[in-house]
């Protein structure tokens, strides 16, 4: 997806920009995210989260996606037999809220606040909206869109049929819920979560690109407004 930059380029382009961004499956998040950071100038995080976790767990960065990729499935399954289990029997004094989370999940939630720390960057996934919600600084925004035109989109984007695309949607989109769910409580989809919800599936992604920095530059306003 093109990007530009240039004489008209507005005060977010120099200045430090956090966000966060959420996407359902075939919303654009992979094409969205990376190019965004491209017309800010920070950085896009999605892959180095991974590699922040397997410092700290002292694993590969192989190994840490592989983690990942399976959190929603056996580990997960087996945390949730195990917190009715401790509700039920108080199975060795455990908090069942302590069961719903792993050094895993705990250690991408670290990674993603040291970012904010350093002040800029994209956040793809991971409930970043969530980790940041206390964070000023920080622009919340939400890709979405009807499941038949994600589905559309996706097949577009990743030159699929729509078979893979339709199986890949519902594994994808129950995956991130039951993370966002496990961990947080909280459901992906909630507005209340976001400062900007787009329908990427009819505006263009580079459309959603540009939105996405004119409302950083209404935050950054707000925030010097605040200030003086």
């Amino acid at each position: 997806m093109a990007t530009s930059t240039g004489p008209g380029s507005d005060a977010s382009d120099t200045r430090p920009a956090l966000i966060t961004l959420s996407a359902s499956y075939g919303a654009g998040g992979s094409e969205v995210g990376p190019a965004l950071a491209e017309r800010l100038g920070v950085p896009f995080v999605d892959r180095a989260i991974p590699a922040g976790v397997a410092d700290r767990l002292g694993i590969t960065e192989q190994e840490a996606h592989r983690r990942d990729e399976e959190v929603e499935r056996g580990l997960d399954r087996i945390l949730a037999n195990m917190v009715p289990m401790a509700e039920l029997y108080g199975v060795g004094g455990v908090d069942p809220a302590l069961l719903r989370r792993t050094a895993h999940h705990e250690c991408a939630a670290e990674v993603i606040r040291e970012i904010a720390a350093a002040g800029s960057g994209v956040v793809l996934g991971r409930a970043g909206a969530v980790v940041l919600a206390d964070d000023p600084h920080a622009l919340h925004v939400r890709l979405d869109g009807p499941v038949g035109r994600r589905i559309v989109q996706a097949m577009r984007v990743e030159g699929i049929d729509r078979e893979t695309a339709e199986r890949r949607r519902r594994k994808v989109d129950r995956a991130r819920e039951t993370y966002v769910r496990r961990y947080y409580d909280r459901d992906p989809s909630d507005p209340a979560l976001y400062h900007l919800v787009l329908d990427s599936t009819r505006l263009p992604l580079d459309a959603c690109v540009e939105l996405v920095v004119t409302a950083l530059t209404a935050l950054q306003r707000a925030d010097d407004l605040s200030v003086t």
